[in-house]
């Protein structure tokens, strides 16, 4: 039936210390606020208007705090700096995660401040406490017009930003939130105005932030807030000048499903196996960055990335590069066929299209990059044992991990790494192809053939076609028809419980790990890319199977 919130928010002991020091602080900073606006004696005037201005001042601490605090895990750089160091402390991993509780939290305290504000001017209109209207405080002084100024943007940025807006028009999300800076210049002045004041009329000053604190009573909150807004706007300047350091597209691959492998060449980018980075293409867009996992390793003497064609933006580089959709198919097509390793005719499944631009008459676009950022999978080599899961095209991030795993092999640098388990979840059988060559090569270079074990799972509904090709290659062949490895096809979904269960068992047992039985505790890394719904039943078997033997971890991608 799955996870309940009751279990997964309160009986969890790491939500639960999320939940009781997050809202704690909210509503503890909520009750400061009402309090020290109902108790101060030279607000004597406006505590008339009661409980609705003791709200609005409470909830307006509350937005000031997660004003600054929403800006904090947007702060890439120095999350990717001091996240090897400080995971322990805080989930360095989550910090999209986070983003979002910060932002559900402001949706729901400026629905109770804007409310609380609309009964304070018509309070102020129906008492007279300030010759004032309510329309007049609304829209003709400076905090009712930052107010209804930021409302707007909240408005657009919150629907926009919705799974299903984002995932079908991303640059719709994209842009919009980029309003994020009139916002933040709207929250820094919104105190401007200078409606809490202990006089009827309020005391401006010509210099910021534009009223005198003699009688303007307000909590200063952009004294505090204004330090995140300062450290990401020069975060977001370096990112801008690192990005524009020599950049050059070397080569362009083309695989099976329409993968496109960019390899760039950059000189100043150092990176760890594992992470990733956004690009740009100044030719589609001069604004828009996308994020894409490295596939390639720190060894490599480039950086490559693999886009799978599914978006209006990576239509648009295909097209651009010309390896548009009938080319695509023609692979696709040919690798359906699924042709036995030692064929010498058409293309075989891991089989690949280099582009030269000297032939195609095209001109390789400029690129640009900005990173790299810190990720779950750089943990790898610190687990006895590694469960690397990918879904499709979230398999990439464990590209990079398997080309340093190979590198690490031969210089005999493994960490505490003792052995691998590589699971990739495919719906269509072309798609094998992304990494074929690499697969090949890391499979081949195994000298233990217990450290990594590959596994792989097709979930499309089998045709007849496929089913005779099976048929035909796969008796007494040595290597996989579908795959061309010697790691046998499975067919449908894994039972993750299962797989688990019997991990934790051999473990145990002291059958999987030499030794294993005589140890403490035997850690064991679970690192998923790939959608929700999957990473939920995983999640689940890891915990399940968890004891005092044996430790699962789990981490998922995101960006």
């Amino acid at each position: 039936m799955g996870e309940s919130v009751v279990h997964r928010e309160f009986l969890n002991a790491r939500r639960l210390c999320f939940n009781v020091l997050f809202y704690g602080a909210h509503f503890a900073l909520f009750a400061y606020g009402w309090w020290s606006q109902a108790t101060n004696i030279r607000l004597a005037g406006l505590n008339t208007l009661k409980f609705s201005v003791w709200a609005s001042r409470g909830a307006g601490l509350v937005l000031a705090f997660d004003g600054g605090l929403i800006l904090v895990p947007m702060l890439r750089n120095i999350i990717r700096v001091v996240r090897p160091k400080l995971t322990w402390l805080f989930p360095a991993d989550e910090n999209i995660w986070f983003h979002r509780q910060v932002a559900y939290s402001m949706a729901f305290w400026a629905m109770v401040h804007t409310t609380a504000h609309y009964v304070n001017f018509i309070n102020v209109e129906r008492t007279q406490i300030r010759k004032q209207t309510a329309l007049q405080i609304h829209y003709t002084q400076p905090g009712g017009i930052t107010g209804h100024f930021m409302l707007l943007i909240m408005v657009l940025m919150y629907s926009t930003a919705h799974n299903r807006i984002r995932k079908q028009a991303f640059e719709v999300f994209w842009y919009t939130h980029h309003l994020a800076f009139f916002f933040m210049l709207g929250l820094y002045t919104h105190a401007t105005g200078c409606f809490v004041r202990d006089q009827a009329e309020p005391d401006f000053q010509p210099t910021f932030p534009f009223y005198s604190t003699q009688h303007c009573l307000g909590y200063l909150s952009w004294r505090f807030t204004i330090w995140p807004g300062i450290i990401y706007f020069g975060e977001r300047v370096w990112r801008e000048i690192r990005a524009r350091r020599a950049t050059r597209l070397s080569k362009v691959l083309v695989h099976p499903s329409g993968a496109m492998e960019l390899r760039i060449v950059k000189p100043s980018f150092k990176y760890t196996a594992g992470q990733w980075l956004f690009i740009q293409i100044p030719e589609l867009s001069r604004w828009q960055w996308h994020p894409f996992t490295i596939t390639s390793a720190p060894e490599d003497p480039y950086v490559s990335v693999h886009i799978r064609q599914v978006g209006d933006f990576t239509h648009a580089l295909g097209d651009r590069l010309g390896v548009g959709p009938s080319v695509v198919a023609a692979m696709t097509s040919a690798a359906m066929k699924g042709s036995e390793k030692d064929s010498k005719d058409g293309i075989s499944r891991g089989d690949f299209i280099e582009l030269d631009p000297a032939i195609l008459s095209i001109t390789l676009p400029q690129v640009r990059i900005d990173g790299p950022y810190g990720a779950p999978a750089e943990d790898v080599f610190k687990n006895q044992v590694a469960v690397l899961i990918g879904a499709g095209i979230g398999v990439t991030p464990f590209a990079s991990i398997l080309k340093n795993i190979w590198y690490r092999q031969k210089k005999g640098k493994m960490g505490s790494l003792r052995r691998v388990e590589f699971f990739w979840v495919c719906r269509d059988a072309p798609s094998f192809g992304w990494f074929q060559s690499l697969l090949q090569e890391v499979e081949a270079a195994q000298a233990d053939p217990n450290f990594l074990r590959i596994n792989i799972y097709l979930t499309q509904k089998v045709g007849e076609d496929m089913l005779w090709n099976i048929a035909v290659n796969d008796a007494g062949a040595e290597y996989d028809p579908l795959t061309l490895l010697r790691s046998r096809t499975m067919f449908g979904r894994p039972d993750w419980k299962s797989i688990y269960t019997q991990m934790r068992q051999a473990i145990e047992a002291g059958q999987y790990l030499p030794g294993a039985n005589s140890q403490l505790k035997t850690k064991v890394g679970t690192y998923f890319c790939g959608p929700g719904v999957l990473a939920k039943s995983i999640k689940e078997a890891t915990v399940a199977n968890s004891n005092a033997n044996v430790e699962f971890l789990f981490a998922k991608e995101h960006f």
